[in-house]
C-alpha cells in the first residue's frame, strides 16, 4: 500500500529536499507552494497524512488546518520556523497532530510521521532502499544504480521507475499502479510511458533487452523486478 503525503511548503528547496526523501521511504508524494494550491490539492489527492508549513504567500497555514479538521481526521504535521511555545500548543489545540520547528533532521520527521500514523492504525514498514541481484546494485538514498561495479546512469523517470519496482522486488506491480506512482494519477491510461521506459530500462540493465531476466512483464498485468537482496532503510 503506497500512502500519499501531501507536502505545503514555499520554500522550494526545502520541498524537494523533503520530496525526495519521502520518495525514497516509498511514499506518493504530491506538493504545493501555496495554500491555496495545498487546498485544491488536499480536496482531490485525498491524502493520508499531510506536511503543512505555516508561513505561506497567500495566507497561513492555521486556516488550510482548520478546514482539514473540518473534514476529517488525516493526520497534520506542522513544520515552522516559529518558536513561540503558545502558538504550539494553540495549534496543536486546534487539532495538528505534531509540531515541528525547523530546521529539523529528515529522520525526525520520518519517525514523527510514523507516530501519527500509527496513531491512526497504520504501521509502516521499513522502506527498501537498497537492491542486489545477480551484478545489479541499486541504493535508493544515495541515488545510485550500478551494474557488474559500473554506474549506470539513468533519467530521473527512469529512476523513479526503478526505485518503484525495488520497492516491491518480486512483486507483480500493476501497470496502473507504477504510472501513478512516477507519472501521476491523471497518467493512469497511459501505458505506453511503461512500453518506454521499461525498454529504456531494459537497454541499460540486461544483458540481452529482448529476452530480460531482471524486468519482467506480467502480461496483462504489470511489470516485476525479479527478487534479490532488499535491505530497508537503517
Amino acid at each position: 500500500m503506497t500512502l500519499r503525503v501531501l507536502l505545503v511548503e514555499d520554500d522550494p528547496a526545502l520541498r524537494s529536499t523533503l520530496r525526495d526523501a519521502l520518495a525514497v521511504e516509498g511514499f506518493q508524494v504530491h506538493t504545493a507552494a501555496s495554500l491555496s494550491e495545498g487546498r485544491a490539492l488536499a480536496a482531490h489527492a485525498a491524502p493520508d497524512l499531510v506536511l503543512l508549513d505555516l508561513g505561506l504567500p497567500d495566507g497561513d497555514g492555521e486556516t488550510l488546518l482548520a478546514s482539514l479538521r473540518q473534514r476529517g481526521s488525516t493526520p497534520v504535521l506542522l513544520i515552522s520556523a516559529r518558536h513561540g511555545e503558545q502558538q504550539k500548543i494553540a495549534l496543536l489545540d486546534a487539532g495538528a497532530d505534531d509540531y515541528l520547528v525547523k530546521p529539523f533532521s529528515v529522520g525526525e520527521l520520518l519517525a514523527r510521521m510514523r507516530v501519527a500514523l500509527r496513531h491512526r492504525g497504520l504501521r509502516l514498514a521499513p522502506a527498501v532502499t537498497r537492491y542486489r541481484s545477480g551484478g545489479l546494485e541499486v541504493d535508493l538514498a544515495a541515488h545510485r544504480v550500478a551494474l557488474d561495479d559500473t554506474p549506470v546512469h539513468l533519467t530521473p523517470t527512469e529512476f523513479k521507475l526503478l526505485a518503484r519496482l525495488v520497492r516491491s522486488a518480486g512483486q507483480v506491480v500493476t501497470h496502473r499502479q507504477l504510472l501513478a506512482d512516477v507519472w501521476g494519477a491523471e497518467f493512469t491510461a497511459h501505458t505506453h510511458y511503461l512500453r518506454l521506459y521499461l525498454g529504456q530500462l531494459r537497454a541499460k540493465l540486461e544483458a540481452d533487452p529482448a529476452e530480460p531476466q531482471r524486468l519482467l512483464t506480467e502480461p496483462g498485468v504489470g511489470y516485476r523486478l525479479v527478487e534479490g537482496d532488499a535491505e530497508p532503510a537503517a
